[in-house]
């Protein structure tokens, strides 16, 4: 079990899967939100299994609907009496398209999940931080909220204003103990970065893959658990004076003018 998170009560949205899942295993006290309830009792056994010591909440919820929002963090309160820690990390891709083409009703519901979910995950776990006076807030943001991503506008649109809001939680809130920052990862192995390679080349998307690592100053990809030791240190007592940052953990790539 990390030690940095030991004892806290950390939230987790988009917690079954990918990055979410990765930093979870990180945590004591726990609560796992993700749409598929399945999955979500899957990552749970996996967790206990590894670390029977760690308390495990589950919550079937649509990141998307404020009403859904809203029942996670009062149940989470109801069972945990608190919350220290929360990675608002649910989010989607959606298709990719060029701006004229792009399918408005994908365009929308992009919008509602990266950028609707990650506010309404905000609105209603900062008065709790606040009430202790404590508390730390990462925010999912991407390459594509520091940066432009060819075919894929709503996503880039919903993680700049992710970063946007962290900027604008860590100047609100920094006074009641509350720090909030967002990370920026490029491509890491996730099941969602393995669609996206499948949309580029539906026949090899491993070939789509390995041509796109070539990219990268470190020649590969990125894995959850690297993530996952960011995430983690932006959620501890560590990380008392890092506010209302984005940093992006993609080997580099994102500082490049062009092909590496």
């Amino acid at each position: 079990m990390g030690k940095r998170l030991e004892g806290k009560v950390i939230v987790i949205t988009g917690g079954a899967s990918g990055l979410g899942n990765a930093t979870a295993k990180e945590g004591a006290k726990l609560a796992l939100i993700d749409l598929k309830e399945d999955a979500l009792e899957q990552a749970k056994q996996e967790i206990s299994a590894k670390y029977p010591e760690a308390q495990v909440l589950t919550i079937a919820s649509d990141v998307s609907d404020e009403a859904a929002v809203k029942r996670y963090v009062e149940e989470t309160v109801k069972s945990f009496d608190r919350i220290d820690g929360f990675y608002n990390n649910a989010g989607i891709e959606g298709k990719q398209a060029l701006i004229p083409d792009y399918d408005v009703q994908v365009f929308k519901k992009v919008i509602d999940i990266n950028l609707m979910g990650v506010y309404y995950g905000m609105r209603y776990i900062i008065p709790v931080m606040k009430n202790q006076q404590y508390g730390r807030i990462v925010n999912t943001a991407s390459v594509g909220g520091i940066r432009g991503v060819l075919n894929q506008v709503p996503y880039v649109a919903s993680k700049h204003a992710v970063s946007g809001m962290t900027k604008n939680a860590a100047l609100e809130f920094g006074r009641y103990g509350i720090i909030t920052n967002a990370i920026a990862p490029g491509a890491i192995l996730t099941p969602m970065v393995a669609g996206a390679f499948k949309q580029v080349n539906p026949e090899d998307p491993k070939k789509a893959e390995a041509e796109y690592a070539q990219n990268n100053p470190t020649k590969r990809l990125g894995l959850p658990d690297e993530v996952a030791k960011l995430v983690v240190f932006l959620l501890s007592e560590d990380c008392s004076y890092v506010n209302g940052q984005t940093i992006a953990i993609d080997g580099g790539e994102s500082n490049a003018y062009g092909i590496v």
